[in-house]
């Protein structure tokens, strides 16, 4: 069994503390800044957070969900807001989820400060940004910078106040760090009704995070450049059946095509809604109920169109023993992702399905801004 690294270890207790609407510390080389998600932000807290650091809290945005708000034209980076008193914690909210209902006037009485990605000074708060998409919230927190001279005594401050610190350094490493520890935790026999002989097989990281699936179908030859699909969960599509995407149809495609093709392997990544995850997921479909795209729905929420690696994919195929793929894909994307891990793709076989009235645009999307092979 794999030791939990500190990287993870850290970095999942904040997550944890986080998605509980806590506080935590994330200290980067230079400063600490106070951390707690916005869509969890009160009144109180704003209260407390400026007592701990002395200083008057900002929200954090990613850069598109800013350029969304008008409040700068760069895309890269994050954007800090100064919260005026005028600028309450339901105001916060509503800046930070476009889903509900927007604030009015708000862009005469904020100050803000874009954060460029590629310099150390903001590095803090663009781990802020990331350890809340890790988190699967939304990408926007509530933060307040510590005075620089709490730095010499950082951790017996932090602990007296009951906060967690996280060093900059383990969120930034967390994702590479979670796909590389990946360990083989369970496996059952599986009967499908599009293929008897399945073997299932789950992954998971040693802080207990999402499990991912190898689901070994037919004859399984790992040294034959098997036919193979990475496929990302959807619980509304793969379960619920929803007609808003072609997921459901992909995946018991999927199964049905290896099976006929007499054997290979299908891996169910833990990436919902794009890397996203379900609550995200939903708030983008509102949006698409509004006229947005699905990749516009995304960024309105402050995502990138696709937040999804593929380490993990290639880390359980190299366990599994496989070095050479034909993929059942439409995105190309996946080929380089796999290609970039070490994993040869010998063919692409395509994969797609019929539209419906619910999907047709979606599908549209994916072609037109996604570059998926339709």
């Amino acid at each position: 069994m794999n030791i939990l690294p500190l990287t993870l270890q850290s970095a999942e207790r904040a997550i944890s503390d986080l998605r509980r609407g806590a506080m935590v510390v994330v200290a980067g080389k230079e400063h600490a800044i106070i951390v707690q998600a916005a869509e969890g932000c009160t009144r109180d807290a704003l209260a407390r957070m400026a007592a701990l650091s002395k200083n008057t809290p900002s929200l954090l945005l990613t850069a598109r969900r800013a350029t969304i708000l008008g409040l700068t034209d760069q895309i890269n980076g994050a954007v800090r807001i100064s919260l005026s008193h005028t600028i309450t914690a339901e105001v916060v909210r509503m800046m930070a989820d476009p889903a509900g209902r927007q604030p009015d006037n708000y862009k005469s009485v904020v100050t803000i400060d874009l954060i460029d990605p590629d310099t150390e000074p903001g590095a803090a708060e663009l781990g802020a940004i990331e350890i809340a998409k890790l988190a699967r919230l939304l990408p926007a927190t509530v933060v307040a910078t510590l005075p620089k001279e709490r730095m010499a005594y950082l951790p017996s401050w932090a602990n007296t106040e009951s906060l967690l610190v996280v060093e900059l350094g383990d969120i930034s490493q967390y994702r590479e760090a979670e796909a590389r520890t990946l360990e083989c935790v369970g496996e059952a026999t599986v009967p499908l009704s599009d293929s008897e002989n399945t073997r299932v097989i789950a992954f998971r990281p040693p802080d207990g995070g999402r499990e991912h699936l190898a689901i070994i179908i037919g004859n399984f030859d790992p040294k034959s450049d098997c036919l193979i699909r990475i496929h990302s969960e959807c619980f509304t599509g793969d379960l619920l059946g929803s007609l808003r995407c072609d997921c459901g149809d992909q995946l018991r495609g999927a199964v049905s095509e290896i099976n006929k093709s007499g054997g290979g392997l299908l891996l169910y990544m833990a990436q919902e809604g794009r890397g996203i995850g379900l609550v995200n997921k939903l708030r983008a479909y509102e949006l698409q109920d509004k006229g947005f795209d699905t990749i516009d729905a995304n960024e309105q929420l402050g995502f990138d169109p696709d937040e999804r690696i593929y380490q993990p994919a290639a880390e359980i195929l190299e366990q599994l023993g496989v070095s050479s793929v034909r993929l059942l894909t439409n995105n190309p994307q996946k080929i380089d992702a796999l290609i970039e891990k070490g994993i040869a793709v010998v063919e692409r076989v395509p994969h797609a399905f019929p539209s419906n009235q619910y999907s047709e645009r979606y599908l549209e999307t994916k072609q037109t801004k996604g570059g998926h092979l339709l």
